[in-house]
């Protein structure tokens, strides 16, 4: 069976006419003979929306109770058992009622699409995934239902309802979108102009990213290798040079000057693995192009101007940005540069080549490593020597040996030369056997004429030979040389990469690397002075270690980042283990920024915390402890009026009115202070044996509702550790919310239970329950299940109860009543002793 076709209509707002626009596509296809079904439309009872309904099939709704509340949601079976052409489901993020199939509408409408039924949806952009935070930022409201972006974007077809923000407020005002009551407020929050612009153009953005990556893969099924600027997309090419921060910012203020705009960062990295720019560098060009709102791309390539290219065309670039050649000039005039293969092959794609201060010798330049120097030393003496030796072996000759003969040997030295020294030693070993050839066996000899033009031909070839094999000789010590130090560098980050993920302490960890790696006595990070600051070492692998240690001249030092200092202690390091060091430095970085974002979450969930706690306490103080006030104030005027006469039996009353909005002031802001001084840490508890025997009953006594609890004590499970004092808040927090729950004319039942050297107290209700999603969040403080407005009391007495009673060293645990209901369950320390 063929899958379904989904088609969704994407709105900015509530009101735009998304569901108006579903229904009016509904009576197109009805009007061709199509089978259609509305599945699910809910129309706000906005009456233009119910009138298209007129004419269209509908299907009965499920009806679901909820917390005492009757809910409809889509009957998926009986759509099913329909089995419709098209089926119309509204609202794609909507969240289902608990006890349905799925918990999400969109997981019913991927089973209506594998039946095989064509479905036509509808969402607004608030409610996609990836755009959450940012509607939150705008709007300043956090969307509860969204759907995942990928859902969306794997519908066969999106088509934007779009609306101008000025047209829909108009909308708005004349009552076709909300009721009356509610127009003024939604004008002022919500749908503010800027609100619904900031919305529309993200909603535009979104739709543009889905239809490009529509193209995208057109273009990649009809082979299409050309550009298509439907935008512009910006390459900047960086090769990890001082030049590159230059380009970026470049790059970044050509693709800002269109609206939606691209900024694309690539680095070509070689494919034989030899050693390319410092990780340092790479890694602030990456953090700088993140900042300018770019995307940084690694690919791999030997030819750096067709991979710069190929990456290009495959995103459909519009234009590249590279750096002009750092090359001599010279060398441009032998081999073209990479910045003229790009414009060579650049085709429709402009080039933008940008000057700096390193271009064409102006500055910076990679330093050449070749042999080692001793290599050359000797090299520079076998050149010397070497040609004085062989003319004396040729001269001890019994016969004078003829060109043909001496030309090969002496072009064998300086090949010998060339594998020994490398360019410069050959050169001059090839300069210095030329003319000994020259002058003792090319005739006429003693003289450096040459009466012979094929023995001049063969001495200038002899020169070029002698220098074409030192040239591929140098060339290769480099390569081998950038080889091995690749290869080091590699796996050295990656041996130290694999330790430090499995490292608590990871600046430690990597100073200690350090010192093996580098072979130094000390390592430490350093704090740069500054006017507000001294200086400070931050983590070394010595207790002892300061500042003034660390400030000799000569010491490895590296920067880590805009503060701080990587510094070795110990002798200075090798020019090839330089790169390594500010690859350490580098995670040394990266340490300290995780460091520090870890430390703004903390105290931003900190001041987070006290935010929640200082708005909720606030919310308890001007609607909760004001209602016992308000009793206690309305009894007390009521008794103190001379104009009604009440009787004793309404005095009686009143006067229980006031002293039971007393108790449950005084209950409340006990519960206050408790948590206050939970969340303070001074609290004391001082456990003794205690009797429960004695306590329960005073607890039951004190409840609310004294005939509704029923308890009963096992002997052998009577006698706990604990503070009195403390114990009869617990139990008395956990029986009142117990009796706030248990639906009369029932009882909440208390019992006792020994387990080992452990009692369990259980108070037992048979109410609704809590779910076990929200086992720990019952125990919140300011938190009551399900969020209820309504109630005595301010979300206080599970929390102050779990945590009085972990002061005493017990625990506080939730559990499921046996057919229905939550138990609570206190578990105390056994006395050791009995009472005396």
């Amino acid at each position: 069976m063929a899958r379904g076709r989904l088609r969704i209509y994407l709105g900015a707002a509530p009101g735009v006419g998304k569901t108006f626009a579903m229904l009016d596509e509904a009576h197109r296809r009805l009007e061709r003979g199509t089978d259609v079904v509305v599945g699910f439309v809910e129309t706000h009872g906005r009456a233009h929306t119910t009138a298209e309904l007129d004419g269209l099939e509908v299907l009965p709704r499920a009806r679901v109770s909820h917390r005492g509340a009757t809910l409809e949601e889509l009957d998926l079976d009986a759509l099913l058992a329909r089995r419709p052409q098209v089926a119309l489901i509204d609202e794609l993020a909507h969240t289902n009622a608990p006890g349905g199939r799925h918990t999400k509408r969109w997981q019913d409408i991927e089973d209506v699409l594998d039946a095989g039924i064509d479905v036509i949806s509808t969402v607004n952009i608030q409610h996609l995934e990836s755009l959450n935070d940012a509607v939150t930022s705008i709007t300043g409201v956090v969307q509860r239902e969204t759907v995942p972006d990928e859902v969306v974007r794997r519908a066969d077809q999106i088509e934007l309802v779009d609306m101008s923000p000025e047209a829909l407020r108009r909308r708005m005002a004349h009552g076709n979108v909300y009721p009356p009551d509610r127009v003024d407020a939604a004008l002022a929050n919500y749908f503010r102009v800027g609100n619904l612009g900031a919305l529309r153009e993200l909603a535009l953005l979104w739709l543009a990213d889905r239809v490009d990556e529509g193209l995208g893969r057109y273009r990649a099924e009809h082979g299409i290798e050309s550009t298509w600027p439907t935008r512009e997309r910006v390459v900047v090419a960086v090769a990890g040079g001082p030049e590159g921060e230059t380009l970026l910012r470049r790059g970044a203020r050509i693709a800002a000057r269109g609206a939606g705009g691209e900024l694309l960062v690539v680095h070509v990295a070689r494919t034989d693995g030899l050693a390319g720019p410092a990780l340092p560098d790479l890694v602030s060009q990456r953090r700088l192009t993140e900042e300018l709102g770019g995307t940084f791309h690694t690919v791999t390539g030997d030819d750096l101007a067709e991979a710069v290219l190929d990456f290009a065309r495959g995103v459909n670039a519009s234009q590249v940005i590279i750096g002009s050649s750092r090359r001599a000039r010279w060398r441009t005039l032998v081999t073209p540069s990479t910045t003229e293969e790009v414009i060579a092959g650049s085709g429709d794609i402009d080039v933008h080549v940008v000057t700096h201060r390193f271009a064409a010798g102006r500055g910076w330049r990679t330093p050449r490593r070749g042999l080692p120097r001793r290599r050359v030393r000797a090299g520079y003496a076998v050149a010397l020597a070497g040609p004085f030796v062989l003319t004396e072996l040729l001269a001890a000759l019994p016969d004078d040996p003829e060109l043909p003969l001496t030309a090969p040997l002496f072009l064998l030295l300086s090949v010998l030369i060339a594998l020994l020294g490398g360019m410069g030693p050959a050169l001059l070993g090839a300069v210095a056997s030329s003319l000994f050839l020259n002058w003792f066996f090319t005739p006429p000899t003693g003289g450096l004429t040459i009466s012979q033009p094929q023995n001049a031909v063969a001495l200038a070839v002899f020169v070029v030979v002698a220098a074409a094999v030192a040239f591929v000789v140098d060339r290769s010590a480099r390569r081998a040389d950038s080889a091995v130090r690749a290869q080091a560098e590699a796996s050295s980050l990656a041996a130290l990469s694999h330790t430090l993920l499995g490292s608590t302490d990871q600046m430690g960890l990597l100073l200690r690397e350090a010192l093996d790696m580098f072979g130094a006595e000390a390592a430490a990070v350093v704090r740069r002075p500054t006017s507000d600051h001294p200086a400070e070492v931050v983590a070394g692998t010595h207790p002892g270690l300061e500042p003034e240690d660390l400030r000799a001249p000569g010491l490895p030092r590296e920067e880590v980042d805009d503060d701080h200092d990587l510094v070795l202690v110990g002798e200075s390091l090798p020019a090839g283990q330089q790169r390594l060091l500010a690859a350490f430095a580098a995670h040394a970085g990266a340490i300290l920024q995780r460091r520090s974002l870890r430390a703004a979450a903390a105290e931003a969930a900190e001041l987070a915390r006290d935010n929640s706690a200082r708005t909720a306490l606030l919310s308890a103080v001007s609607h909760d402890l004001r209602t016992p006030l308000a009793g206690i104030k309305a009894a007390i005027g009521s008794l103190r009026s001379t104009e009604v006469t009440f009787s004793p039996e309404d005095e009686a009353e009143l006067q229980a009115a006031i002293e039971d909005s007393a108790d449950r002031l005084e209950t409340l802001i006990g519960n206050l202070l408790d948590m206050s001084r939970l969340q303070a840490g001074a609290l004391v508890a001082h456990p003794r044996p205690v009797d429960l025997g004695e306590v329960v009953p005073g607890v039951v006594r004190e409840t609310a509702d004294p005939g509704r609890v029923q308890w009963h004590l096992d002997d052998h499970a009577r006698v706990v550790t604990a503070d009195p004092g403390l114990l009869d808040r617990v139990l008395g927090n956990i029986v009142e919310n117990a009796l706030r729950h248990q639906p009369a004319p029932g009882a909440v039942r208390i019992s006792s239970s020994g387990l080992g050297d452990r009692v369990e107290i259980r108070v037992v209700d048979t109410g609704p329950g809590v779910p076990q999603g929200d086992r720990d969040r019952i125990f919140l403080p300011f938190q009551r299940h399900g969020d209820a407005p309504s109630g005595d009391g301010v979300g206080l007495g599970l929390a102050v109860a779990r945590g009085l009673a972990e002061s005493m060293g017990g625990s506080v645990v939730p559990e499921d009543t046996p057919g229905g209901g939550l138990t609570v369950v206190v578990d105390l320390p056994a006395a050791r002793t009995e009472i005396p």
